[in-house]
């Protein structure tokens, strides 16, 4: 391989990237780029369409093992090598992924025992990510590529960073050699049979364990607790194996480098909620940077909450450290195509919740195989398109803007409390037998009605340190969690916290085994109440406070509440429950608990939480704005307030501005606080206060 003088790229990286501490400090607008995808040779002709685009970096060789590596130890890395060198000639950046998400026929081949054996079966050779990422020959193999190519390009001066695997999971790998490092996982963990039994309540249905080598899998078992636990220790299989594959990159890696992952959220078809496979906290302490791809829908469906969503949890992932999008859609699936502006608007949408990074996977669109609909920023003739036209626009922007738009600081005061274990217990029950709710259903409604109002949110988890700096916990579904955490919520509500939980919180512990006492068990002290029925709703509404005729149905879970020191809110308006409350708030020390014990309404939703943001005395300027206008703040490298303002409608829009004077970036010219301020339709406005 070319030697590069060390100074050259020294120099490369210094303007990208601040030494010793992963800063980036210019905005990064890239394309995910495969040139072993190539139906001919047109390199040249991409890079200068780049560069004529703005973009400034892009990231490759995530899924080209069996192009690096075609035989067992025989090595290819030309494809790597031109794009390299084209790009370093261009001044194009680079992030190297390891190749390790998609295995060779070689391998496979070998050792047949790399493919995952699920509860469908062992998984057949053609599909990504079939692979079982704790197999010991899948480790071998995978550490010697990911060192050859590392040994080969880390001198490379165009490179600024490298991505660990790509969505990463452990693939609902469950064979034999996973269900032995699960026994002694469960070893380690319980020490003693009887403890387990006792934990689980394993006599039920003669489910005891009276032998370690009779130890059950779990593809077959009915015991939530046994099943939570081995969604646990899954997760804990993604959080190593990431963890592992960053320390031989940190091996190679120079210290002005980064590492990142590319993490993904629960796909509806779009990314939608927290990932139940990955437990994103734990596992992002393998990386230097949080990277995420983020899709949604566009055109008329487009509000730009699955780009707040899935930011807002990426950002919290490192404490409020900003984050890469690694992947977003240009095109996407043919019903995504956007219309003119949407891409400008999602562009910004991102750095608004402090993106470093926006990254549309791909460049180009494959013209074969399982991708051949999913289209890039380029079409399948490789022609300018109204799509490439607009990211030029957004590529001039993003460097012209760079200094004033980058590192974005952002400070909120209202946190949502999400929780694995909780997904996964509340996942396997939900509302009975045949219910379609889940966990994420209702995390995304608190969500969702906090930023139609434009109240900014970070994310925390159990294991969080900083629950008690935010004035404001969301807090859904905590079905299952030990007595310390609920009694630290206690904690946190009597020091002047303010707290909403929704109905089945703190129903179970930590073993999803069902608390013995009255619900909702420990919180009831802060909350002042209590229940021991509840029931699907029929022909339920609420009556009571400030709740409308239009908008107070009850659907799908009700529990039977009677306050003890509690205010009611609202009561059942039903024949039969009438007598029982159904969302209350209690006064707790110097805070204040409102309890929602029953699935609500959008509308009614939003109606609650904006009740208890003017309570927590969180109501300010922002609010004066709703969806279709979206708006986010923070603080610039300059020290000045940045408020993005969006029209996500495609009428244009006449507001007042609320904030304070400044200067509007993208037209630059002067604002003052409280005059008109006009969007276009999916229109974009960013002020810097003086």
């Amino acid at each position: 391989m070319r030697t590069f003088p060390l100074i050259i790229a020294s120099l490369l990286f210094i303007q990208f990237i601040t030494a010793q501490s992963n800063n980036i400090n210019r905005l990064l607008y890239g394309v995910a780029y495969y040139d072993e995808y190539m139906p001919y040779d047109r390199l040249d002709k991409d890079v200068q369409m780049m560069k004529d685009a703005g973009i400034n970096v892009v990231r490759i060789a995530e899924s080209t093992w069996s192009t690096v590596e075609p035989q067992d130890s025989v090595y290819d890395f030309s494809h790597i090598d031109r794009v390299l060198n084209a790009m370093n000639k261009a001044g194009i950046h680079v992030i190297i992924g390891t190749p390790t998400y998609a295995v060779p026929t070689w391998l496979v081949r070998k050792y047949p025992d790399v493919l995952a054996i699920t509860p469908s079966g062992q998984n057949q050779y053609g599909a990504r990510q079939n692979m079982d990422i704790s197999n010991p020959h899948f480790r071998y193999y995978a550490e010697r590529v990911i060192r050859k190519i590392l040994e080969h390009v880390k001198d490379h001066p165009a490179i600024i960073g490298y991505q660990i695997d790509n969505e990463t999971k452990a693939y609902n790998t469950t064979g034999p050699d996973v269900q032995k490092l699960f026994v002694q996982y469960m070893k380690n963990k319980f020490v003693t049979l009887d403890s387990i039994n006792r934990a689980f309540g394993l006599d039920y249905w003669s489910n005891r364990i009276n032998s370690w080598e009779d130890f059950p899998s779990m593809v077959g078992s009915i015991n939530a607790s046994e099943i939570a636990e081995f969604s646990k220790f899954q997760r804990q299989l993604v959080t190593d194996y990431l963890q592992w594959q960053a320390n031989i990159v940190n091996e190679y890696k120079h210290p002005d480098q980064f590492i990142t992952q590319n993490f993904d959220f629960e796909w509806r078809g779009f990314s939608y909620g927290i990932q139940p496979d990955v437990d994103h906290f734990a596992a992002a302490k393998a990386v230097d940077i949080a990277g995420v791809d983020i899709y949604h829908p566009t055109q008329d469906a487009l509000t730009g909450t699955e780009i707040s969503f899935s930011g807002d949890v990426a950002r919290s992932m490192k404490e409020g450290k900003n984050y890469l999008v690694l992947e977003t859609e240009a095109q996407g699936f043919p019903q995504w195509v956007p219309y003119p502006g949407q891409l400008r608007l999602q562009a910004f949408s991102h750095l608004a919740s402090g993106a470093n990074m926006v990254e549309y996977w791909h460049w180009h669109s494959i013209h074969n195989s399982a991708e051949t609909y999913w289209k890039g920023l380029l079409s399948h003739d490789f022609e300018p398109n109204p799509t490439y036209d607009e990211a030029k626009t957004i590529g001039k922007d993003f460097d012209r803007l760079s200094t004033h738009l980058i590192n974005l600081k952002k400070h909120n005061d209202v946190a949502i409390l999400f929780s694995n274990e909780a997904l996964t217990a509340f996942n396997l029950f939900k509302f009975g037998w045949g219910s379609n709710t889940s966990y994420n259903d209702e995390l995304r409604a608190l969500y969702d009605a906090l930023y139609r109002m434009n109240v900014g949110v970070d994310f925390v988890d159990p294991n969080s340190k900083n629950i008690e700096n935010y004035k404001l916990l969301i807090v859904p579904i905590l079905y299952a969690a030990p007595d310390s955490l609920l009694q630290r919520l206690n904690r946190y509500v009597h020091n002047g916290g303010h707290i909403v939980y929704t109905f089945k919180s703190g129903f179970s512990n930590q073993n999803v085994k069902v608390r013995t006492v009255r619900q909702p068990g420990i919180i009831s002290e802060a909350c002042g109440i209590y229940y021991s029925q509840f029931t699907i709703p029929q022909n339920v509404g609420l009556k009571g406070g400030f709740f409308s005729a239009a908008s107070n149905s009850v659907r799908n879970w009700m529990e039977l509440i009677t306050p003890t020191t509690a205010n009611v809110l609202a009561y059942y308006d039903h024949p039969v429950w009438g007598k029982y409350a159904a969302i209350t708030e209690n006064k707790y020390g110097k805070g204040l608990a409102t309890y929602i014990g029953c699935m609500t309404t959008d509308s009614l939703t939003e109606k609650i939480l904006a009740d208890v943001v003017h309570k927590a005395g969180l109501w300010g300027a922002a609010q004066s704005l709703h969806y279709p206008i979206i708006t986010k703040s923070g603080v610039n490298d300059k020290g000045k307030m940045v408020h993005y303002i969006f029209n996500y409608a495609a009428q244009p829009v006449t507001i007042t501005y609320p904030f304070g004077n400044g200067r509007e970036l993208l037209g630059d010219k002067a604002i003052a606080q409280h005059s008109s301020m006009v969007l276009d339709g999916w229109g974009v406005g960013i002020v810097e206060e003086e």
